[in-house]
């Protein structure tokens, strides 16, 4: 059985905002009382106590300032977060007088609400959250939420999709959301396996089965009773041992190698492939009966190109994860780094990004990554900021630290060694301004958050030139003409 999940109290008094704010933290395994009032969030807490209260300061009513006071005389440990659409230092500095643990300013970002919870709520964490999964992108969470609903049950999962898209991140993520949590959780990866030792390493032996075994060894079924067993390349299993696979599925128990005594099996099995299993059954490389006994319930992880609003937290992640143990504690990413995550199509997926983390922090000397530390490369093996400036040196700019920027203008101005005639020079900053932004929009196929990250701008902002581009291309075209049109969230199809 699972620990009993953080008790949050939500006081908000905007019915959309509090939905949103619900849903996330829900998302993230926390049990949430969401209430429209203090009066309400303090008749909720007659009911049920808190492990931690989220509450707007501005309110009907009672104000959350005098919501910290009362919950200050019930209980003094009860840590209390304050939310803010007003930044002003004098209120910040008397929100923490008062008792609040931190105060966060609206607009905030979903990453920016769950990391502040997790750090004034660490103890009563819940293990779900342990699992190191990061879901962000709404195609992510949309299948967050079919494996959560898979963990419920024993039923076999059999997770799909490209080489390093997390399938073993969301393998225990399964485990620890479902009741078999608190029992082992063992993963092994069938193609890192010599053919003749996996036999013995699934099921175990008795002492002499073969050459070598001088004494009984369990195998991996038995060492993840009651628990969970993570077959990972599961494609990559001989025929033969599909068949001894097969049978301890069906039979629910096991027979080590050289022995005769059955071993009852008490496991949740979740296998995962890059492969298309479909195929190899009918090219007869996978038994058909197996591949219907593992995929029960198959969820298919997309690749990282198709989830762009996990690129930044997943590294943001990285970063905090390895910067210690590189030597440059406190990194952080720069924009321009974090526009170039972006735009870079992650063929190696998740595993390519981490990567790519590592690299930047052992190439940063400030602690600052930026875009040239993270030696991003396209397709043909060039890098990504050589190959985007080599593009047009005005939509590039903003990769490359300040003098490499202004150095690389000057060289594409008149009179220097390019050719100016490739460049038609736009009237006026205006149109500068609006050619830069539509090139970045087209770069990230449409996706507003992705742009906004590149340009430095608030989404408002985006939205408002955009309608005022719509505007000019109306008047000039005549009533006729249909306005460019770009996606608000996801990228255009």
């Amino acid at each position: 059985m699972m620990d009993t999940p953080t008790h949050l109290l939500l006081v908000e008094d905007d019915d959309d905002l509090r939905f949103a704010l619900e849903s996330t933290l829900r998302r993230a395994h926390w049990s949430v009382t969401a209430v429209a009032s203090a009066e309400a969030g303090l008749d909720a807490l007659q009911q049920r106590s808190a492990d931690l209260i989220v509450s707007d300061i501005r309110l009907p009513g009672m104000d959350g300032m005098k919501l910290l006071e009362r919950v200050r005389e019930r209980s003094s440990h009860t840590p209390v977060v304050l939310m803010t659409a007003h930044a002003d230092a004098m209120l910040a500095i008397a929100a923490l007088k008062a008792g609040a643990r931190d105060l966060l300013l609206k607009p905030f970002g979903v990453e920016e609400l769950v990391e502040v919870v997790r750090r004034h709520a660490p103890a009563v964490r819940t293990d779900a959250a342990a699992s190191g999964l990061i879901a962000c992108d709404p195609v992510m969470l949309a299948v967050v939420a079919r494996a959560e609903r898979a963990a419920r049950v024993d039923a076999t999962v059999l997770l799909t999709g490209e080489s390093g898209v997390g399938k073993e991140v969301m393998a225990r993520h399964i485990h620890l959301c479902s009741p078999r949590a608190r029992q082992p959780f063992v993963a092994i990866n069938c193609a890192a396996i010599p053919e003749t030792l996996l036999e013995s390493t699934l099921f175990g032996h008795e002492k002499g089965s073969f050459t070598g075994a001088s004494r009984q060894q369990a195998g991996k079924f038995e060492q993840a009773q009651g628990g969970t067993l993570f077959l990972d390349e599961i494609g990559e299993l001989p025929t033969e041992t599909q068949v001894k696979l097969l049978r301890v599925l069906q039979e629910r128990s096991l027979e080590r190698l050289g022995g005769r005594t059955s071993i009852p099996v008490d496991i949740r099995l979740i296998a995962a492939t890059n492969r298309d299993l479909t195929r190899d059954v009918a090219a007869g490389r996978f038994r058909e009966d197996l591949y219907y006994r593992l995929a029960v319930f198959p969820v298919q992880l997309p690749p990282l190109r198709q989830r762009l609003d996990d690129i930044t937290p997943l590294a943001r992640s990285f970063v905090r994860r390895y910067a210690s143990s590189f030597g440059v504690a406190g990194a952080q990413l720069a924009p321009s780094a974090e526009a170039a995550l972006l735009r870079h199509p992650w063929p190696g997926n998740v595993r390519e990004l981490e990567n790519t983390i590592q690299r930047g922090l052992l190439l940063t000397d400030t602690g600052v990554i930026d875009a040239v530390h993270l030696e991003l490369h396209d397709a043909g093996g060039r890098r990504e900021v050589e190959t985007t400036l080599s593009a047009s040196p005005a939509t590039a700019a903003h990769l490359l630290p300040r003098e490499a920027a202004a150095q690389h203008i000057a060289a594409a101005a008149p009179g220097a060694d390019t050719q100016p005639e490739e460049w038609p020079r736009p009237r006026n900053v205006r149109d500068v301004e609006r050619e830069h932004i539509l090139s970045v929009l087209d770069q990230v196929r449409g996706h507003r958050r992705a742009a906004v990250a590149i340009l430095g701008i608030s989404e408002r902002a985006l939205r408002y030139k955009l309608k005022a581009y719509r505007e000019l291309d109306r008047d000039a075209a005549g009533p006729d003409t249909a306005p460019f049109h770009t996606t608000t969230s996801g990228p255009t199809p």
